[in-house]
C-alpha cells in the first residue's frame, strides 16, 4: 500500500500547489473512503501530515511579508486550546466510526459550499497598509479561533477554507495577506492538534512518512503551473469533490440522488465560469452621446502591420466643442 499513499500525497500536493488549499479537506476523506482508515485515525494522521507539510509554506510567506503576525497570534490564543478539545472529542468518538464519519461528512459539505461561494464572490481588495488590530478585531479573531480550532481538531477540515474565507470578509486585508496569515496560523495550530492526536494514539506515523514523500515534491510541481491554469475553475472542481466526499461519508437518505445533484451543480458552475466571459464579449456596449469637447471611442479601420488588409480596432476621436452661432450681419 506504500506506493498508493505516495501517489495520494503527490496528487494532494499538486492540488495544494495549484490552489493553495485542499490538503486537509481532501486527505481525510481519501484515507477513509479509499484506504479504509478509521475516521479518527485518518483525522490524526492528516493533521500530523499537514503540520509538517504547511511549515514550508508558513516560512515562505513569512519571508515574503504576507503574514499578519498579530492577527495570527490572537486567533491562535483561542484555536489552540479549542483544537485540543476537538482532539478529545474525536478520541471519545473513536469507537463510533459511523458518528465520526457523519461529523466529517457534514463539515466537508459545508467546506465545499464555502469554497464554492469564495470562487464566485467578487470584492474590491482594500489596502492593508497600516492595519492595526482594534478591540473589535481582537474579539473577532478570538471568535474565529474559538470556532475554527474546534472544527480542525475534530475533523482536520477548515484551515484552508473556514479561516481564510472568514478573514477575507472580517478584516481589511488583501487576498495575498489573508492566504499568508491563514497558512502561518494553520501550521502552528496543526502542530498543537497533531501533538494531541499523537499522544492519544490517533496518528499512523508510517502513513505520515509515505504521504510526505509524495506531497513535498507535489507542491513544488503544482506551484510551477499556478499561473497556467484557471484558479476559479480549480476551486469549483475542488468544492464539488469535497461536497461529494462529504455526502459519501455521511451517507444520508437518498445518497445517490444527492451525489448526482452535487455533481450537476459542479458541472453547471464550471460551465457558467467558461460561458459567461464569452457572452460578455459578444454583447456590444451601449453607445452614449459624447459631450462636446470629450474623447469618444469609435470603431476605426487601420492597415495591419503585415499590410495584408484592413483590421478593425478601437481609436479615440476628439469630438469638437460646439461653437456659438455667428451674429447675423446685414448685407
Amino acid at each position: 500500500m506504500w506506493w498508493q499513499l505516495i501517489l495520494s500525497g503527490l496528487l494532494v500536493g499538486v492540488l495544494v500547489g495549484l490552489t493553495g488549499m485542499g490538503g486537509g479537506s481532501l486527505m481525510t476523506p481519501l484515507l477513509v473512503i479509499v484506504f479504509g482508515f478509521n475516521p479518527t485515525t485518518a483525522v490524526g494522521t492528516d493533521i500530523a501530515h499537514g503540520a509538517i507539510f504547511k511549515t514550508v509554506g508558513a516560512f515562505r510567506h513569512r519571508r515574503l511579508g504576507t503574514v499578519h503576525a498579530r492577527l495570527s497570534g490572537w486567533m491562535f490564543m483561542a484555536s489552540a486550546p479549542m483544537s485540543l478539545l476537538g482532539v478529545w472529542l474525536a478520541t471519545k468518538l473513536k469507537g463510533f466510526s459511523g458518528s465520526m464519519a457523519v461529523i466529517i461528512g457534514v463539515t466537508l459539505v459545508l467546506g465545499g459550499v464555502g469554497l464554492m461561494a469564495k470562487s464566485f464572490i467578487r470584492f474590491q481588495e482594500p489596502s492593508n497598509a497600516g492595519f492595526r488590530l482594534a478591540r473589535r478585531d481582537k474579539i473577532a479573531a478570538l471568535a474565529i479561533g474559538f470556532c475554527g480550532g474546534l472544527i480542525v481538531g475534530l475533523t482536520s477540515v477548515g484551515t484552508g477554507v473556514f479561516f481564510g474565507l472568514t478573514m477575507l470578509f472580517v478584516f481589511p486585508l488583501r487576498a495575498a495577506k489573508v492566504v499568508g496569515t491563514d497558512i502561518f496560523h494553520a501550521a502552528a495550530l496543526l502542530y498543537v492538534a497533531g501533538f494531541g492526536h499523537f499522544i492519544a494514539g490517533n496518528v499512523d506515523t508510517g502513513t505520515v512518512g509515505w504521504l510526505l514523500i509524495g506531497s513535498v515534491p507535489g507542491v513544488l510541481i503544482g506551484s510551477q503551473f499556478t499561473l497556467k491554469l484557471p484558479d476559479r475553475a480549480l476551486r469549483v472542481a475542488l468544492a464539488t469533490v469535497l461536497a461529494m466526499s462529504g455526502i459519501k461519508l455521511a451517507e444520508p437518505p437518498a445518497t445517490n440522488v444527492l451525489l448526482g445533484l452535487a455533481f450537476a451543480i459542479g458541472i453547471g458552475a464550471l460551465t457558467l465560469l467558461f460561458v459567461k466571459p464569452r457572452l460578455q464579449k459578444r454583447v456590444p456596449a451601449r453607445s452614449r452621446p459624447a459631450k462636446p469637447g470629450s474623447a469618444e471611442p469609435r470603431r476605426c479601420w487601420r492597415q495591419d502591420a503585415a499590410r495584408t488588409g484592413l483590421v478593425r480596432t478601437e481609436c479615440t476621436v476628439l469630438r469638437p466643442a460646439r461653437l456659438p452661432p455667428l451674429p447675423a450681419t446685414p448685407l
